[in-house]
């Protein structure tokens, strides 16, 4: 049982220690924004048979 309970509070911990980090992700880290184009060649909209 004592190691059944170590398993528990060590995945905890990391279960914490993940959180944590999206947190810090999340408050912390802005994202750059801006428009972005893709071209498309006719080829790939209309193949020739």
């Amino acid at each position: 049982m004592p190691t059944l309970i170590r398993l528990i509070v060590f995945l905890a911990i990391l279960a914490g220690i993940g959180y944590g980090a999206m947190f810090a992700l999340v408050h912390y880290v802005e994202p750059k924004t801006g428009e972005m184009t893709v071209r498309i060649p006719v080829d790939k909209i209309n193949p020739k048979n």
